[in-house]
C-alpha cells in the first residue's frame, strides 16, 4: 500500500506544479529542487562560479553569483574543453509572441551577452516565429513581424555583430538545417515525444513536429556558413529551465547522429509582480515591467502591484521585519542590483524591520527605471538595416578572436 500512496502523493505534487515550454504554474512557489530531480539536471554551485572567474579573468555575472542561473547539464565539460584550448558556441532563442519584451525575457539575453564577451565565442539566436504561429494562433505574417520587432530588443542588449547570427525559422529553415531536423525526427518516436512534452490527441501535428526545429541549432552543421567542417564543436545553451524538455530530447539523439550533446546552463523564472508562482503573463500587462514602460508606469506598477513581504503596520514591521522569501521588490533587486554590498545591506535592514516597504520599493523603481531607459535608448538606435545585418547569412570571420 505504501508505494501506491507515495505515487499518489507524487502525482498530486506533479499536478500542483506544471513546468514545460508552454506552461509554468504552481500552487505556491516553484520547487526548483523537485524540478532538478524530475529533469535530471545538476545544481550549479560555487565551484563553477569560481572556475568561470579563473578561466575568463572576468568578475562573474550577478546571475551566476546569485544563483539566478542555478542548474546545468555538462557545463563542466564545456569548461574542461575551454581550458584545453577548445572553443564552443552559444545558442539561445526567443519565441516572438508579443510586441515588446518584459524584464524576464531580457534575463537570458543579458547573461548570454556576458558569456559571449567573457569567453569570446560566437552566438546563434533562434527566433521561433513558426512555433508562436502554431501555439498562439498568430498568422504567419504577424509572427514574422513580431520576430523582427523582438530582434530589435535583442540587438539593443549589446551583442557583438561580428560574433552573432540571429535567424527566424520562417526565413532560415532549409538546407543543412532541415536535413538535421529530419535526422532528429527519425530518432524520436511518437510515444517518446508525447512522454516528454505531454502532447494529446487534440494537438495538431504542427506541434508534434516542432521539437526538432528547436533541437538542431545545437548541432554546428546546421550552420554551414558559420562552422564548416566543425561538426564536433560544442554548444552551450543558456535558457530558462522550462526549455529543458527540448534539450533532454536533443541530448538523447545527438550521439546517435555523431554530434556532442549540447550543454545547458539554466535559470530560475523571473517572478511576476504579484508573487512567485511562476512566470509572468504576457496577457496581464500589470504582472511585469516591460522595456516600453515609462518611468511613471514603472513607479505605478511597483507601488501598486509588487507583492510585499513587509508587515501590515509600521509598528509590526519594525518588530518582525520583512519576509524576504516572498518579497518581490527584494527578489527583483537580487536580479538587477549590481552592488553586492548594497544588496546585503538591504537584506539586513529590510529583513530586520529597520527599512520600510516604501523605501525598498523606491530603490527598486530607481534600478528598474535605469535599466529600462538605457534599453529604450539603445533600441531607438537599432535600425531595420541593423536587423538585416544581424540576420544576414554570412561567415563571422572574427568569431573566436
Amino acid at each position: 500500500m505504501e508505494p501506491e500512496n507515495e505515487t499518489k502523493a507524487e502525482q498530486t505534487q506533479e499536478q500542483e506544479q506544471v513546468v514545460n515550454p508552454w506552461e509554468v504554474s504552481a500552487k505556491g512557489k516553484i520547487d526548483y529542487d523537485k524540478l532538478i530531480d524530475k529533469f535530471g539536471c545538476q545544481r550549479l554551485d560555487q565551484f563553477f562560479v569560481d572556475r568561470v572567474f579563473r578561466l575568463t579573468g572576468r568578475t562573474p555575472h550577478i546571475f551566476l553569483r546569485r544563483n539566478v542561473f542555478f542548474a546545468h547539464r555538462d557545463f563542466n565539460e564545456i569548461l574542461d574543453a575551454y581550458e584545453r584550448g577548445e572553443k564552443f558556441y552559444l545558442y539561445t532563442g526567443r519565441g516572438p509572441s508579443s510586441e515588446a519584451l518584459h524584464l524576464g525575457h531580457l534575463v537570458p539575453f543579458m547573461f548570454t551577452k556576458y558569456l559571449q564577451e567573457a569567453f569570446k565565442v560566437p552566438l546563434v539566436i533562434q527566433l521561433t516565429d513558426d512555433e508562436k504561429c502554431m501555439w498562439k494562433n498568430l498568422t504567419v505574417e504577424e509572427s514574422k513581424r513580431l520576430a523582427r520587432e523582438n530582434a530589435k530588443d535583442i540587438i539593443a542588449c549589446g551583442f557583438d555583430i561580428s560574433r552573432t547570427f540571429i535567424f527566424s525559422d520562417f526565413d532560415y529553415v532549409g538546407g543543412a538545417f532541415y536535413e538535421n531536423m529530419v535526422k532528429v525526427a527519425k530518432c524520436v518516436t511518437y510515444n517518446k515525444v508525447v512522454g516528454i512534452f505531454g502532447f494529446t490527441g487534440e494537438d495538431h501535428i504542427g506541434k508534434i513536429s516542432f521539437p526538432p526545429v528547436q533541437a538542431v541549432p545545437s548541432f554546428p552543421s546546421s550552420f554551414p556558413h558559420l562552422f564548416p567542417g566543425q561538426d564536433k564543436l560544442r554548444c552551450l545553451i543558456p535558457c530558462a529551465i522550462d526549455q529543458d524538455p527540448y534539450f533532454r530530447m536533443t541530448r538523447d539523439v545527438a550521439p546517435r547522429l555523431g554530434y556532442n550533446k549540447p550543454a545547458l546552463i539554466e535559470s530560475l523564472f523571473f517572478p511576476a509582480l504579484q508573487g512567485e508562482t511562476g512566470k509572468m503573463s504576457a496577457s496581464d500587462a500589470n504582472s511585469a515591467i516591460y522595456v516600453t514602460d515609462s518611468k511613471n508606469e514603472i513607479k505605478n506598477k511597483v507601488n501598486r502591484y509588487a507583492f510585499s513581504g513587509g508587515q501590515d503596520s509600521i509598528e509590526k514591521h519594525r518588530q518582525l521585519g520583512a519576509n524576504l522569501e516572498v518579497d518581490i521588490p527584494f527578489k527583483y533587486l537580487s536580479f538587477f542590483l549590481e552592488d553586492d554590498d548594497e544588496l546585503e545591506h538591504i537584506r539586513k535592514e529590510y529583513g530586520s524591520g529597520r527599512m520600510l516597504t516604501g523605501e525598498i520599493k523606491k530603490r527598486l523603481i530607481d534600478v528598474l527605471t535605469d535599466i529600462v531607459e538605457k534599453h529604450r535608448e539603445a533600441r531607438a538606435n537599432v535600425t531595420d538595416e541593423m536587423v538585416d545585418a544581424f540576420m544576414a547569412v554570412r561567415p563571422l570571420p572574427n568569431m573566436f578572436n
